[in-house]
């Protein structure tokens, strides 16, 4: 049983930035393919970012686009975002995902994940 964490929301003012941790328990994520989605209050989960198994491909939202950097770091068993240029927009819970696949394709839909964390609060203030 694979179990995510993630850590690094909070409070962050309008043109900040955030680096966001999902730290893996419970099997070694070599050959799974990461995502980050995040779920702001009454509305559905959405896509972020992702990374396939290897770290080759990554792909993002349009909504951020340009400012978020996506890595996964085999030897911590572990995976990152970093969001720059905050806006209140981006407001939302951030959930890390997992799969694991023998694909080089960078999974983006909610139900293509198998693995989820709990889900860190990030907070933009304007």
């Amino acid at each position: 049983q694979v179990q995510l964490i993630e850590t690094g929301g909070g409070l962050v003012p309008a043109g900040g930035s955030l680096r966001l941790s999902c730290a893996a328990s419970g099997r070694t994520l070599n050959a799974y393919a990461w995502g980050w989605f995040r779920q702001a209050q009454g509305k559905e989960r959405e896509f972020v970012a992702a990374v396939n198994w290897n770290g080759g491909f990554t792909a993002s939202a349009e909504s951020v686009e340009g400012r978020v950097t996506m890595s996964k770091d085999s030897a911590r068993n572990a995976g990152y975002l970093v969001i720059n240029n905050l806006k209140p927009e981006d407001t939302a819970a951030y959930y890390c995902a997992a799969q694991p696949t023998s694909s080089h394709q960078v999974y983006t839909r909610v139900h293509e994940y198998t693995y989820w964390g709990q889900g860190t609060q990030v907070t933009v203030s304007s």
